[in-house]
Parts: C-alpha cells; sequence; structure tokens
C-alpha cells in the first residue's frame, strides 16, 4: 500500500487485535532496542571510562562512584520532567522524536573529544533520554484496552526484545572502549540511536493516534507556540545539569528538591480527581514505585561498584573461556532477561490457570528476596579469591542469573502495574514517577558504592575485594528486610489495588 492511500487505524481498531501481540509492538519493540543499545552501551563504560587514568578523566574510585550515580539519576530524573511534557504538550511521538535527536547530538560531541567533552555531551544524553525513555512504554501501555489480561504478556515481551539491545551495546561500547578507542564506544552509541529513530519515523503511522500532541484542539500556531517554549526550555536547562554533575555536591542539593516537589505535584493532582477508587490506585501505584526505589539503589550497583570491581577483581575465565569481566558485567544480565524473561511469562501463566499465581505485592517482595540471595553470592566471591585478590568469574554470574529473576519478578510488571493504576491523563506523569524512583535508586547507587570504595586508592586488590564484598553483604541482608516488609505489607496494598491484578 501506498504512501498516499494509507489509512490510519483507529485506536479501537488497534486494541481489538488477534492473537497474542498487536503488531504495533513490534514497531515499538525496534525502536526502543536501538534506544537500549546506546543507553547501556553508554552505562557499561561510564565508570571505567571515569577512572582510566591515561585516556579517560582519571577519577578516584569513589569520585566515579558519585559521577555514575548523578549521571544516571539525571537521565531518569529527567524522564519525570519529560513524562509530564509529553502528557500536557507535546504527546509521546514528538517527545520521542526530539529526545532522541538531542541524544545523538550528545553522543557525538564526546565521540569527537572524551576527555574534554565528556561533561557537555553527556548533559544532552541526559535531557534526551528524559523525552525519550518514558514515552515508548506510555504508547505500549496504550496498545491495550482496560483490563485486557495480555498486557502483562505484552510488557514482558517488550522487556525480553529490548534487552537485546542492552547485551549488543553493552558488549559492543565496552570492548571498543577499553581495547580501540573510547571514541568509538561513543560514536558506536551515537549511530544505533540514529537508527532507532529512523525505525520510528518510518513505522508511526501504524500507531493510529496514539503518542499524537494533547493540544490538538488548539489553533497550530498555538501549539507550535507552546513546542517551541518546551525546546527551548529544556535545552536552557543544559547549564544547570552541566555544572550539577561536574560538582556533585549540587547534584546532592537537587536530589534533596525533585523528590519532594514530585510528590506534592502527585498530590496536587490526586486531590484533583473525585473518585476515591482511584485516589486509591494511586497510593497504591505511589507505594510500589517508593519500594522500587529500594530495589534500583541495590540492581544498580552494576554500573557502578560491581563494574570497577570486575575491572580488578575477576578472572578472565567463565567456563573455560577467556572473556573479559567487564563485558560479562554489563551483558550477562540482558542475555538472562533474553533467555528467562519468556519462560517466567510462562510460568506465571502456568500457575495462574491453577489459581496459585502470587499477586504483583507478592512479586515484588520475592524479587527482593532473589534480590538479597543474589548479594550474598557478590558477597561470596570473597571465598574464592587467590592471594592476590582476584576471584571467580563464574560465581560472579552466577550471582547475576539470581539478581536477573528478581529484576523480572519486578521491572515489567512495575511497568505494566503503574499504567493499569494510573488514569490516563496521568500516564505520562506516572511512568515518570516511575522513573524518578529509578533516578533516586542510581543516586542512592553512587552513594552507596562511594561508601564501599576503599579510602585509599593505592589499597592493594585483596582489600579492595574486601572493601567491596563487605558492602555487597550490607545489601544482601537489607534487601532481606524489604522483601520481608513487602510480603507482610501485601493485603493491606491489595485492598488498595481493588480489582487491579
Amino acid at each position: 500500500m501506498s504512501q498516499a492511500t494509507f489509512v490510519k487505524p483507529t485506536l479501537q481498531e488497534i486494541q481489538n487485535f488477534e492473537g497474542n501481540y498487536p503488531k504495533q509492538l513490534w514497531y515499538l519493540f525496534f525502536t526502543e532496542m536501538w534506544e537500549r543499545f546506546c543507553f547501556y552501551g553508554m552505562r557499561g563504560v561510564l565508570t571505567i571510562f571515569m577512572v582510566d587514568q591515561v585516556l579517560g578523566l582519571a577519577l578516584s574510585d569513589k569520585d566515579a562512584n558519585l559521577k555514575y550515580g548523578a549521571i544516571q539519576a539525571f537521565v531518569y530524573a529527567f524522564t519525570f520532567i519529560g513524562g509530564i511534557f509529553a502528557d500536557k504538550v507535546l504527546g509521546f511521538r514528538k517527545s520521542l522524536f526530539f529526545g532522541g535527536m538531542v541524544m545523538i547530538t550528545g553522543n557525538l560531541i564526546i565521540a569527537f573529544s572524551p576527555q574534554t567533552m565528556f561533561y557537555l555531551g553527556i548533559t544532552l544524553s541526559i535531557i534526551g533520554t528524559g523525552f525519550f525513555k518514558p514515552n515508548i512504554s506510555s504508547m505500549v501501555g496504550d496498545l491495550y484496552k482496560e483490563g485486557d489480561s495480555r498486557r502483562d504478556a505484552g510488557f514482558g515481551l517488550f522487556y525480553s526484545g529490548i534487552n537485546i539491545g542492552a547485551l549488543l551495546g553493552g558488549a559492543l561500547c565496552v570492548y571498543l572502549g577499553k581495547y580501540y578507542s573510547w571514541s568509538y564506544a561513543f560514536l558506536a552509541a551515537a549511530l544505533v540511536m540514529i537508527l532507532g529513530l529512523v525505525t520510528f519515523a518510518f513505522t508511526k503511522k501504524h500507531l493510529g493516534p496514539i503518542g499524537d500532541s494533547p493540544l490538538l484542539n488548539l489553533d497550530e500556531s498555538s501549539r507550535k507556540k507552546k513546542e517551541l517554549m518546551v525546546y527551548i526550555g529544556s535545552l536552557l536547562s543544559i547549564p544547570l545539569i552541566f555544572i550539577m554533575i561536574k560538582n556533585t555536591d549540587y547534584t546532592d542539593m537537587f536530589m534533596y528538591t525533585i523528590g519532594p516537589l514530585a510528590i506534592i505535584y502527585f498530590i496536587y493532582e490526586m486531590l484533583k480527581i473525585s473518585s476515591e477508587a482511584t485516589r486509591k490506585k494511586l497510593i497504591a501505584a505511589l507505594i510500589f514505585i517508593l519500594f522500587s526505589i529500594i530495589f534500583w539503589a541495590f540492581f544498580e550497583q552494576s554500573g557502578g561498584s560491581l563494574s570497577l570491581f570486575a575491572k580488578r577483581n575477576l578472572e578472565f575465565n567463565l567456563l573455560g573461556m577467556h572473556i573479559d569481566p567487564n563485558v560479562i558485567n554489563n551483558t550477562s544480565n540482558s542475555l538472562f532477561v533474553i533467555l528467562f524473561s519468556p519462560l517466567i511469562g510462562l510460568l506465571w501463566v502456568w500457575m495462574s490457570g491453577r489459581k496459585i499465581e502470587p499477586n504483583t505485592v507478592m512479586k515484588f517482595g520475592l524479587a527482593f528476596l532473589f534480590l538479597a540471595a543474589a548479594f550474598y553470592i557478590f558477597y561470596a566471591t570473597r571465598f574464592y579469591a587467590n592471594e592476590l585478590g582476584i576471584t571467580s568469574l563464574n560465581v560472579f554470574t552466577a550471582a547475576y542469573l539470581i539478581i536477573t529473576i528478581g529484576e523480572l519478578c519486578l521491572s515489567p510488571i512495575g511497568l505494566s502495574i503503574v499504567t493499569k493504576l494510573s488514569p490516563k491523563h496521568l500516564g505520562g506523569m506516572m511512568m515518570g514517577m516511575w522513573f524518578l524512583a529509578s533516578a533516586y535508586g542510581q543516586y542512592a547507587a553512587g552513594l552507596l558504592g562511594a561508601g564501599m570504595s576503599t579510602p585509599d586508592e593505592n589499597a592493594g586488590l585483596p582489600e579492595k575485594l574486601i572493601a567491596y564484598t563487605d558492602g555487597y553483604y550490607q545489601l544482601s541482608i537489607y534487601a532481606l528486610i524489604a522483601g520481608v516488609i513487602l510480603i507482610i505489607l501485601s493485603p493491606v496494598i491489595r485492598k488498595l489495588m481493588q480489582e487491579v491484578k
């Protein structure tokens, strides 16, 4: 069918799909896959680039952990802002495209000169990701009618599929950066992001009204003026973010401010809603969001302390194969998601058929129990170390298998439950709140990682091994406590959720 005769599908036609998945899910899947390549490729090289004393930023372990936490926190904090602007002004499509263009520009700037242009480029990447990231997930939610039981499976497939991008990006960018050039690593991230935008440009017509501007009722001149103000305002924030990343003391001030403001805005929007049932659902969504902060604070050690642990304290031997530990650190989670996400999805379906499937709150609790087990295994790597402080990559990878199972009990279900519990007009804001919780998790991850690093940068590898594994033992205990609390609170939260499963 030619472009001239193509008729955009209606929302009803899209949502009345047959089979397990709407075809539009695949278009969004491929767009997000390339964005995840870009994001996880960048994430995988951040700390090892920052501690590189010759070709990187020559930072200490502590400063690298703090800056990693700050960068990742701003990425997710900006998704909250991007989600609001998408809801109120741009619509999901324009927000996504603008974000993608800014991300590409940021990565190209770093590729041009990693040491001198890093902070400017990473600032643009932060802003771009903020506009891109929350909107794809929101559009996935819009493919389904309210109460469609296939929604969880759709988010599960989406979550599994985009990890293909994370796997490829995590492996390639680390490999290019460590063994060829940091510039090549950042250039690769930019090129695949271009692929993602091209994919979206050619397939967006199949989305019908999904993602359109919320201001279509206004005349074109007024609408364009509001959109232009959003674009200009976001670019005017560049100096502010630049300063806060370079000096993490300012990051602390920002994080102490934006969280309370977000909660106040959430309460303001909630109080405008007349339905008590809807308000209860929003409170339930907020509880899930707050617990996710704890989860991500621990989980995101993968880009900070675990990345440095892999760089220095792990052998290059996985099941008899010679492999760089940083490649394993940055890809094993994605590989395990791809392998196990469909299986765990089938397990939930099988348990549901026998009426023994745990409810969403219990799944969140289980996620923390798996998290606790994984960090105990990270701690246990100390028992496999030689006298030089080098330990088993096999044990380290086994911990990632356990942590991934925990993630699969929380993250795809978390995305789905937030869309289920949120009224449609607040979908972008609530998705932004979910990602803002991730921002606080990332911020806390940086603080935790910095706390684990030895005060003496010249300490030997055995001392670094003990310092980090002591930290992982503490995280294991805290994750266990959080999981038990969630399971105990399960009946109360279920009442707030009402009919939502």
